[in-house]
């Protein structure tokens, strides 16, 4: 199979899903920014969230792509060109990030405390040395750095072992993922700090970065999932992976909604024992009025349905099954993240609010992250033909 021509011929496709992508991108953000001339900051908060929201879903693919690689794993070979692809869009958030920057002061607390009660700007004193403007744009710097920069390593020397063969550039990215996974774990720990938690400044807690790992890795995932079963031609992922390749994904779906769970109740176990006036109202603003159905349908909806779901031997082996349970959790982390910065970012623990301009962000900031992601990866195989895995990945089966 590895010898067909088509398994090594560049990806020539996609330029009608890059026209789509790039129109919906265009009308979402456009609208968004129609929003801002309406409400600036309740669409730049639209945009806060939906920005995360993407971003920590590219930084989770490279990570879970590092660690692949890093424990030498073989079996998902076949499906990595797509996780490699996912985080090639850090160059495009880096744009993204410029009315984040541009409207900090409408986003985050610290930025201008004048509005503040006394309380909170003590606060905002106290935290100045790290939560500062200069600090803060140039700590986004470094994360956009390690970043774009792993990233476009890991996927050049992919693509030049297309070319050149051999096991040297499988040691040169296993290396790198090794060597290079604290780092970029850092990266999205402090992002997950100043892009979500300096939202609220009375808040701060050392397993919330883990927190946003959990829902992003679990988030990768699903965009895989969606991804390989959308590649269906001949060459392509979708028409290489087997029953015991989507059964594998649908496990690492079932591991991370339980590590997720774990998470999520970690936190909350820990802030309520310890009980704390700086921790606790976090939790207050999201378990009353009509915040708490929110918090509830994350527990019964991001965990409950679907891990007693995908326990199921079938669903895990049905291609049609995994993808349908994918975008369901798309949908929810989502809902997640949503939870997390909209009750900071609007300053009160009311009702859920929902605004137009959600939706809008959402959409366009996932539709330019796919046209540029499918155009990063056209003139490259679809898979990496020149892996000395692959055939083991082809023939990857579970006794």
């Amino acid at each position: 199979m590895r010898g067909s021509p088509m398994i090594g011929a560049p990806f020539q496709g996609g330029r009608r899903a890059i026209a789509r992508a790039s129109l919906v991108a265009a009308i979402g953000l456009g609208l968004t920014f129609a929003g801002g001339l309406a409400d600036p900051r309740r669409a730049l908060q639209s945009y806060l969230v939906a920005y995360v929201y993407w971003a920590g879903i590219a930084l989770g693919a490279l990570i879970v792509n590092m660690a692949f690689q890093a424990g030498k794993a073989r079996w998902y070979v076949v499906v990595r060109r797509v996780l490699e692809g996912i985080p090639l869009s850090g160059p495009l958030f880096l744009v993204l990030f410029v009315p984040i920057a541009l409207g900090m002061a409408r986003l985050f607390p610290w930025v201008d405390t004048s509005g503040l009660d006394e309380e909170l700007r003590r606060l905002a004193e106290h935290r100045r040395p790290y939560l500062n403007v200069p600090f803060f744009l140039a700590r986004a710097a470094v994360y956009f750095g390690v970043w774009i920069l792993v990233a476009h390593l890991l996927f050049r020397w992919s693509v030049r072992q297309d070319a050149e063969r051999g096991i040297r550039l499988t040691a040169l990215q296993r290396r790198l993922a090794a060597g290079a996974l604290p780092a970029v774990g850092l990266v999205m720990t402090f992002a997950a700090f100043d892009w979500q938690m300096s939202l609220d400044l009375r808040f701060y807690s050392t397993i919330f970065g883990v927190y946003f790992f959990a829902g992003s890795f679990l988030s990768a995932f699903a965009v895989l999932v969606l991804a390989v079963h959308r590649t269906r031609a001949e060459g392509h992922p979708g028409a290489l992976v087997n029953a015991d390749h989507w059964h594998s994904l649908g496990k690492w779906l079932l591991a991370f909604v339980a590590f997720w769970g774990y998470i999520a109740f970690s936190q909350y176990l820990l802030i309520w024992i310890a009980n704390l006036p700086e921790e606790v109202p976090w939790y207050i603003a999201r378990s009353r009025g009509g915040w708490r159905p929110v918090g509830i349908f994350l527990v019964v909806f991001q965990f409950l349905v679907p891990f007693f779901a995908l326990l199921s031997r079938d669903l895990k082996r049905s291609p049609r099954a995994l993808v349908a349970v994918a975008g369901y959790l798309l949908v929810v982390h989502y809902v997640d993240v949503y939870w997390v910065m909209m009750p900071a970012l609007r300053g009160d623990a009311g009702a859920p609010a929902p605004w137009w301009t959600d939706l809008t962000a959402l959409v366009g900031v996932g539709a330019a992250a796919l046209a540029f992601v499918v155009w990063r990866l056209q003139g490259h195989a679809a898979v990496p033909v020149g892996d000395p895995y692959l055939e083991d990945s082809l023939r990857y089966h579970v006794s």
